[in-house]
C-alpha cells in the first residue's frame, strides 16, 4: 500500500472514531489544536503531508494514542546486547556512586 493510501485509510478510521465519540469536525479540531481544514483533509484522505504533531494530537482526541505502541513496539533486547551488558565491567573511581562512597568512608 502506498503512503497516500495509508494516510487515506487512517483518515477514514479517525472519522469513524470521531463519529463514535460524537464530536463534530469543529469540536475535534479544537480539542486537537489543529485547523478545521487539516482535520477535513485528513478525514478525506487529502492530508498527504500531515505533520506528526497534528496526527498525534488527533489520535489523542479519540483516545487512540496509546495504540501507537502496537504500530511500532519497542525492540526486545537482543542476546548480543544482553551479553554486552553482562560482560561490561563496572566503572571505577570515575563514577559518581564511587565518589560518594569514597567521601562517606
Amino acid at each position: 500500500m502506498a503512503n497516500p493510501e495509508i494516510i487515506a485509510e487512517l483518515g477514514r478510521r479517525f472519522k469513524e472514531y470521531r463519529l463514535t465519540y460524537r464530536f463534530t469536525q469543529k469540536e475535534a479540531a479544537e480539542k486537537a489544536g489543529v485547523s478545521l481544514i487539516t482535520l477535513r483533509q485528513f478525514e478525506n484522505g487529502k492530508a498527504y503531508n500531515i505533520n506528526m504533531g497534528n496526527f498525534l494530537a488527533l489520535l489523542r482526541v479519540v483516545d487512540c494514542l496509546e495504540q501507537m505502541d502496537d504500530l511500532l513496539p519497542e525492540m526486545p533486547v537482543s542476546a548480543y546486547t544482553m551479553e554486552q551488558i553482562m560482560n561490561k565491567k563496572p566503572k571505577t573511581h570515575t563514577s559518581l556512586t564511587a565518589r560518594i562512597i569514597q567521601f562517606i568512608s
